[in-house]
């Protein structure tokens, strides 16, 4: 194609067959590469798929554990690996929501817990499913119902367990109520006390507490706690709560997040990393995980990367797993276990442990946040672009699935029925939603290109670009040789 005259003129040759060259050679697109980060999450995930059994992952000691399950499909859902495990998760889980809030597996019938069952309602939201009429559950009516009312005092708006017995005080924490405002502001409409509750736990410097109990009973608020332990973890998940509520038009939970996320960066470690509270006070992938993907959320950007790079430090691949090399995309809880098992492999006592940092691990990675799972397209890592367009979206792989960390389940959680009887000690839990349907259809830009339309678009406005490139290049090259002179 010739060049029109108004471009040539006052050209030289070697400029005019630069031009032509361009513009008579093919255009190719070549989509950019996706962030480490987010590589380093699909390897995680495609660990954690190859964990799963028939739709379920297996606790130390059951063979089916519905908590960690759930965070699996939480972790899943997050990256978009492997749609037919999500699937098959999801409707396991379906299938055993009362095995999972409830003691009836263990004869003990009329109890409901409270936290539980808020994470089911937000497990089946996230994953496309209807939270009305989940396993024949409507886990949003029951969630509603197990929410304190106002003859509750200040605990209005407690996310608490319904027991025909006299258990003693409700074993409900900042997770649960977390995962009741996730669930609510996912489902339908938001209570506001749900989320004022919720900020309650929040003391004057910014963290939450884990408990609204003391042994003298609940108190009021975090800031009339003495000496209130303030927690990484919980923080982390109120933070990105407290954003879904901002995003559903909460009163005072952007404020709180904010809040939250400013508190969160005063406690991250030089190297990037975070310990949670009590015995998990060390830096692990766990507090981690929970960590970077809130501050993700919250916008902060390169305090979030910082988390993801030390998470990916504690990541086995190929090349420097050693002996736990076939393990390669899992996440160390800490330090020790990766060095543990780079000399003797993952064993089969450590393994339920990697199964949950893990899966909690790839969300610092993935930073996607929990408020948004399901709702967003998962990160992908970009396939080349054929030549002359731009491919809108990468198609996810298959191959693969992460779940929730080396942490621990809910406090509030029953304990599987094949298990030990029910205790009333557990640790609190940082398990995320699980998403059994395939990743969402819409269709976002290639990344790099703007949100410009990839198919059928005119070729026209990509010439002109490369035309101004070089005419602007020429033009510098003639001002050098005038300042030269």
């Amino acid at each position: 194609m010739p060049l029109p005259r108004r471009l040539t003129t006052g050209l030289g040759t070697a400029t005019v067959a630069t031009l032509a060259t361009i513009i008579g050679a093919p255009l190719s697109v070549v989509a950019a590469p996706a962030p480490a980060h987010v590589t380093a999450a699909r390897d995680a995930a495609s660990w954690l798929a190859g964990e799963f059994t028939d739709g379920s992952l297996p606790g130390p000691v059951a063979p089916e554990d519905w908590g960690l399950t759930i965070d699996g499909l939480v972790a899943l859902s997050a990256t978009g690996v492997d749609a037919p495990t999500r699937q098959a998760a999801t409707a396991q889980v379906a299938k055993h929501v009362r095995s999972y809030n409830s003691y009836d597996d263990w004869g003990f019938e009329g109890f409901t817990d409270g936290g539980a069952t808020a994470k089911l309602l937000y497990a089946a939201s996230a994953a496309g499913a209807d939270p009305t009429d989940f396993g024949g559950y409507d886990l949003r009516k029951e969630t509603l119902s197990l929410i304190a009312g106002a003859d509750a005092g200040h605990q209005r708006g407690r996310i608490t367990s319904r027991t025909t017995a006299d258990s003693g005080p409700d074993a409900s924490n900042t997770f649960d109520q977390s995962f009741a405002v996730l669930g609510l502001a996912r489902s339908g409409d938001l209570p506001q006390d749900t989320v004022d509750f919720l900020v309650r736990q929040q003391c004057a410097a910014g963290g939450f507490r884990l408990y609204p109990d003391t042994a003298d009973g609940p108190s009021p608020s975090c800031d009339e706690q003495p000496g209130a332990v303030l927690d990484v973890d919980s923080t982390a998940m109120a933070v990105q709560a407290l954003l879904a509520a901002a995003d559903d038009g909460a009163t005072g939970a952007g404020d709180a997040a904010r809040k939250g996320a400013g508190w969160l960066v005063t406690q991250q470690h030089a190297d990037g990393s975070f310990g949670g509270s009590g015995p998990t006070t060390g830096a692990n992938s766990n507090s981690t995980g929970l960590a970077g993907q809130a501050l993700a959320a919250a916008g902060r950007d390169d305090d979030a990367a910082r988390a993801a790079k030390a998470l990916a430090a504690l990541q086995l691949t190929a090349g420097n797993g050693g002996a736990a090399s076939a393990d390669a995309g899992a996440i160390a809880y800490n330090t020790d276990g990766l060095t543990a098992a780079k000399e003797n492999g993952i064993t089969d006592t450590d393994r339920d442990q990697w199964r949950r940092a893990t899966a909690q691990a790839l969300l610092g990675l993935a930073q996607v946040p929990l408020g948004r799972i399901g709702l967003d397209p998962p990160p992908t890592s970009p396939e080349p672009t054929p030549t002359g367009t731009a491919s809108p979206t990468a198609s996810p792989t298959t191959t693969g699935s992460p779940t929730p960390s080396a942490t621990v389940t809910s406090p509030s959680q029953p304990p599987s029925p094949t298990t030990a009887a029910p205790t009333t000690t557990a640790v609190p839990s940082t398990s995320a939603v699980p998403t059994a349907a395939a990743p969402p259809s819409t269709t976002p830009a290639a990344p790099g290109l703007g949100g410009l339309p990839t198919t059928g678009a005119a070729i026209t406005s990509y010439l002109l670009v490369a035309l101004l490139l070089v005419g602007g290049g020429v033009t510098l090259l003639v001002l050098g040789r005038r300042r030269a002179t």
